[in-house]
């Protein structure tokens, strides 16, 4: 296969040579140049366009938002974001994800700005997977900025009292491109939709400021997960970076935990755990839709979902930005049914009618 051409833009010189450090003398990737501000890296982009771009959006001396924005309007280019993961830097990161970015690492990730004891070699495994996913990943112009469907004045929130406990959940399990998909998707539900857990892969600090994001555009109330909350119709609990999201019973009603525990399939939150749990505790009254992402994290947690009576689906490979998880959990035999991201809004309203 074709190398693919890697350019890195980061003021630090520190993470340009470790970045290119991971990268270098790795098969099939190249790192065409380091730059240390986008205005350098535009006259060198003219001259060979990357495949992918590894991009710090903190830069002082250029916005790198402004330059992502640039990029994506002109020749649309595979970009990960490298962030030193300060509070007003989630912030600029969720709005580089929504500009079109396909993931998020932090410098802590990859060992910078670490003492000796940051696991380096961990790092540059991910960078370089990270990589190869998003060359193959199909990046499009971004569309207009989403507005909710639905204004939020539109349905008045029923008193407390009056909330009936919903037997439906809704699980979603996302990766690589996720972002931009669990926002098409709970921009279009009412208020009326069912309880729905999600582990979308990010760093922690992320998940709280992507939740508040979410929250303000939807009509569903958004909220990052926290153990012992209820999972009510019209809410949506977002598994916290960092930490596994698992459906419990309490009576009749679902609630979740978050618990500290290992990565699994080096991933914490993890969709397999999730879903596994939403197998046991809710079986049959669950739905289960795998979204966009690299690797293999939820494909065998839909499989138990389904085996266990719940019905199932993945996002198809035309509308993903990374075909990684549905393909697995479709070669699984997970996914009862393979749909487009435009669908999940009406499959997700479907739910609450099968009592059956």
């Amino acid at each position: 296969g074709r190398m693919i051409g890697v350019l890195i833009i980061d003021d630090s010189s520190v993470a340009r040579q470790v970045l290119r450090g991971h990268l270098s003398g790795v098969a099939g990737v190249e790192v065409i140049d380091a730059a240390m501000d986008p205005i350098f890296a535009m006259t060198k982009m003219q001259r060979r366009w990357p495949d992918v771009i590894v991009l710090d959006v903190e830069m002082p001396r250029m916005d790198g938002l402004a330059f992502l924005k640039k990029v994506m309007a002109e020749r649309p280019t595979p970009v990960i974001i490298c962030s030193s993961l300060t509070e007003a830097g989630t912030a600029t990161c969720l709005e580089a994800l929504g500009a079109g970015a396909v993931s998020i690492f932090t410098k802590a990730d990859f060992g910078i700005g670490l003492t000796h004891e940051g696991p380096i070699s961990m790092g540059g495994d991910a960078l370089v997977a990270a990589v190869r996913a998003a060359a193959g990943a199909r990046v499009q112009k971004p569309t207009m900025p989403v507005t909710p469907r639905f204004g939020l004045e539109v349905v008045p929130m029923a008193p407390s009292s009056l909330v009936a406990t919903t037997e439906q959940v809704v699980a979603l399990g996302t990766s690589t491109g996720g972002t931009q998909a669990l926002e098409a998707v709970l921009t279009q539900l009412p208020r009326t939709a069912p309880g729905i857990v999600v582990v979308q892969h990010m760093p922690p600090k992320f998940t709280s400021a992507f939740a508040k994001r979410l929250d303000g555009l939807c009509e569903v109330e958004v909220l990052e997960a926290q153990g012992g909350e209820r999972v009510l119709p019209g809410r949506v609990l977002i598994a916290p970076g960092g930490r596994h999201l698992v459906l419990k019973r309490s009576g009749a009603e679902y609630c979740v935990d978050v618990i500290d525990a290992p990565a699994v399939n080096r991933h914490c939150p993890s969709v397999d755990v999730l879903f596994r749990s939403v197998a046991r505790v809710a079986g049959r009254n669950a739905t289960g839709i795998i979204m966009t992402g690299m690797g293999d994290d939820g494909a065998r947690g839909l499989k138990e979902m389904r085996d266990a009576g719940a019905h199932t689906w993945a996002q198809d490979e035309q509308s993903c930005v990374v075909f990684g998880m549905p393909k697995e959990a479709i070669r699984l035999g997970g996914a009862e049914h393979v749909v487009p991201l435009s669908d999940i809004p009406r499959i997700i309203l479907s739910v609450p009618a099968r009592k059956c």
